[in-house]
């Protein structure tokens, strides 16, 4: 029984995925035990931060944050619109005929019919997943705005910031739903295209996740030091009218 080119796609593409899958549990270890060492924890940190200090000042201040919350729901909804219409246009491909183009001999690995199928069934799946993932987000982002708003309230601090992180959780696992489509996507074109793919996005993601920053405290302004710092200055020009 010799080597046949369907026997690749048995080999690379679950190895792709293996990849895939090992890093982001590997990032889950580190976000676990060595937060600061992840930009998720540093991008928590400082969520969790600015909503404590959002909501010690009173709520006619407090348009710049219902702003930032704003844009955030705006991208949210935008990119789960983005994933709903990429998912349209791959179930519209699964029930055309166009997809015969993909058995050329160009592309070195199982083309049946089947194989074909679940492909853009992978596909389809990681488009529809990033599209829940991006309207949980925004969902979740809109109950923050609820929260920051409310008049004549005293809202615990950790339920906006647990709805805040909630929110930025599912706009994670949408991200990523969309790298993983990059991978399956490829794999259109062959099991070598999507294992490479799968590689060179881990190493990018790689870089991109790792934070060399330390966790800033975000103290509030010593109140003490600015008013002396003031009075000096009224001293020192007090000093210089005098000289003249």
């Amino acid at each position: 029984m010799g080597w046949k080119k369907e026997y690749l796609d048995l080999i690379l593409v679950p190895s792709g995925l293996l990849i895939m899958f090992g890093y982001h549990l590997y990032l889950l270890y580190r976000y676990q035990k060595h937060t600061d060492t992840t930009v998720i924890g540093y991008e928590n940190h400082i969520k969790t931060t600015w909503i404590e200090r959002m909501l010690q000042v009173e709520l006619k201040d407090r348009a710049q944050a219902l702003t930032v919350i704003g844009s955030n729901t705006t991208a949210a909804t935008s990119m789960s619109s983005t994933s709903l219409v990429l998912s349209s246009l791959i179930g519209a491909w699964v029930g055309s005929s166009s997809q015969n183009i993909f058995k050329s001999n160009f592309i070195y690995g199982d083309t049946s019919s089947s194989t074909i199928s679940f492909k853009y069934i992978s596909l389809l799946t990681c488009f529809l997943l990033a599209f829940a993932c991006f309207v949980q987000a925004a969902r979740y982002f809109v109950q923050v705005n609820f929260f920051i708003s409310m008049p004549n309230s005293e809202i615990p601090v950790k339920y906006v910031q647990k709805a805040m992180l909630r929110g930025g959780t599912f706009w994670l696992v949408g991200l990523r739903a969309l790298y993983l489509s990059i991978s399956l996507l490829l794999w259109i074109f062959g099991p070598i295209p999507m294992f490479v793919s799968s590689v060179i996005l881990v190493v990018i993601m790689h870089s991109l996740d790792k934070n060399s920053d330390p966790l800033h405290e975000f103290h509030p302004a010593n109140k003490h030091n600015l008013l002396k710092k003031i009075g000096e200055e009224i001293s020192a020009v007090a000093t210089a009218i005098e000289h003249h």
